[in-house]
């Protein structure tokens, strides 16, 4: 794996408990993620304040403001940087967090560390806020060009459906 699909899977991450306030431990990516790194995930989903924490750095990353929220993130869960080869692959990767941390606390120290990086010019990752009125969520593009403009199919076609039915109107 490249480190730059590692920087984005983790961003992915963040993003996904930024726009749920969970993780879906029964989803394929989370599931996985936390199965490798011998994460419980908590019982009832609570996540505390992280996802309010990590979705207003989201936004002072896409915006270009002040990353002052992820200071906060990097104060207050400090990543434990050291090398893994926990894939078995030969492969060393640096880790932020250690294989069976409390999942608060492992999210933390993760999603700190990498949204360090994106806000520090990352050039694997490009976050993005949604276009479609009304949605506000984030998602992370790793397109080829890095145009995405929505974090889902759903939005695209609903935004692309409102814009035809608006052009249609005017020339009735």
């Amino acid at each position: 794996m490249q480190y730059g699909d590692y920087v984005g899977n983790v961003t992915r991450l963040a993003v996904e408990l930024a726009n749920t306030r969970s993780l879906d431990q029964h989803g394929q990516f989370v599931g996985q993620f936390f199965e490798e790194h011998e994460i419980t995930p908590p019982p009832d989903g609570d996540y505390g304040e992280l996802p309010d924490l990590v979705r207003e750095a989201l936004a002072q990353a896409v915006d270009g403001t002040a990353p002052e929220a992820v200071h906060r993130l990097l104060r207050d869960y400090p990543p434990e940087m050291h090398l893994s080869d926990h894939d078995g692959l030969g492969g060393w990767h640096v880790h932020f967090s250690r294989n069976g941390t409390p999942a608060q606390r492992w999210a933390g120290q993760l999603i700190a560390a990498q949204l360090a990086l994106v806000v520090a010019g990352e050039p694997a990752v490009t976050l993005g806020r949604c276009a479609a009125e009304g949605c506000g969520n984030y998602f992370v593009d790793q397109s080829r060009n890095r145009t995405r403009r929505f974090c889902s199919n759903a939005c695209a076609s609903r935004t692309t459906v409102a814009a035809y039915r608006a052009r249609t109107a005017k020339k009735s």
